[in-house]
Parts: C-alpha cells; sequence; structure tokens
C-alpha cells in the first residue's frame, strides 16, 4: 500500500494551523501539554496526511472513552 504524504507547503500550513490553535487554547487556559505538542511535531515532520492523523487520536482516545 501506498501511503500518501502530505507536500512540504501543505506540511507548513498545518504547522501554522497548529500554533494558532496553540495561542488559542492558551488564552482558554488549556495550552497543549508537552505530550500533544510533540504529537503534533511528530505529524509535521513525518507528513502525515490528515486522515491518518485523525485516525491516530480518535484510536488514542476511543479507549479512553470507554472507561
Amino acid at each position: 500500500m501506498s501511503e500518501t504524504r502530505l507536500s512540504p507547503a501543505e506540511v507548513e500550513a498545518a504547522r501554522k494551523r497548529r500554533f494558532a490553535a496553540m495561542r488559542l487554547q492558551e488564552i482558554e487556559g488549556n495550552p497543549l501539554s508537552v505530550d500533544q505538542i510533540a504529537m503534533f511535531e511528530m505529524f509535521e515532520r513525518e507528513a502525515w496526511p490528515h486522515e491518518r492523523r485523525l485516525a491516530y487520536i480518535l484510536a488514542k482516545v476511543t479507549p479512553l472513552a470507554a472507561e
């Protein structure tokens, strides 16, 4: 299976959106944790497409929702 990756321009756009979202979270008093920031940096470094990012996050949080 050939996996698509984001282009460098798409990664840069995602990074800019992350910085904006992080600022908004800080304003709301809910900053991202170090682990959350590291996860998003990994997505950018690996150029994961948005669908893969969403699947990864859902796989992490779904078991927590069942608790």
